[in-house]
């Protein structure tokens, strides 16, 4: 009796099979892509990419097949997409590791192996994105402030009502020195409650300028 477990390769690949492992690809970068895009915000190529990432790295494992020649002209090729790609939040890395592990999982023709280990892993992921939204968000805070304004102490009592930590990780002058801007790694305690720790540092900074971005965005002001 097979399992759906036993890989479905028992000789060379013929093109019915090669279609089966296609389509299962396929479908598994779907169900990747849609996980991956539950309560998380990335581009459209980034979904389109982990749906066409599991058929690529089956068709590529499949062809090279055991050539060693072959096998290092694709990895010096993969190897180049480093230079090209934008750094990416952990999620999203991972989101690209499961495509991957399903692709290479049809590759081999354990087709019912890549639908359990897909299933299970999207599952963790939607979980713990839900577990993380009911938590104290990571933040980047910036905050502009005069010359005038002690650094030390100047928000901690802001900070200790809105936040479950704060800590200062750059400082830079500007303005020809007449300004400076910080910048904080905080916990917000309650997302909803943002606007309100705003409004209280807008008093504390003569109402200079204030941003606050997730901490895996880009910071062009410091």
């Amino acid at each position: 009796m097979s399992s759906i477990f036993d890989s479905i390769l028992t000789g060379d690949m013929t093109l019915t099979v090669y279609l089966i492992l296609l389509g299962s690809s396929i479908i598994l970068g779907i169900l990747n892509a849609l996980a991956s895009s539950f309560r998380n915000r990335s581009g459209r190529t980034f979904y389109s990419a982990l749906v066409l990432l599991p058929p690529t790295v089956l068709t590529v494992v499949t062809m090279v097949n055991g050539n060693v020649g072959t096998g290092i002209a694709v990895a010096g090729s993969f190897s180049l997409l480093k230079f090209r790609s934008a750094p990416a939040k952990a999620r999203d890395l991972m989101s690209i590791f499961i495509s991957m592990a399903s692709g290479l999982c049809c590759a081999a023709g354990y087709v019912g192996i890549a639908f359990l280990f897909t299933v299970i892993m999207c599952s963790i992921s939607m979980l713990l994105a839900v577990l993380n939204t009911t938590g104290a968000e990571k933040k980047i805070l910036s905050i502009t402030i005069p010359e005038t304004l002690s650094i030390n102490g100047a928000f901690d009592d802001v900070f200790e009502k809105y936040t479950t930590s704060h800590e200062l990780r750059k400082l830079k002058t500007t303005n020809l020195g007449s300004l400076y801007r910080l910048r904080y790694e905080i916990m917000i305690k309650n997302k909803d409650h943002i606007q309100n720790m705003i409004d209280e540092l807008r008093v504390r900074n003569g109402n200079l300028e204030i941003s606050i971005t997730n901490d895996t965005e880009e910071e062009e002001m410091i």
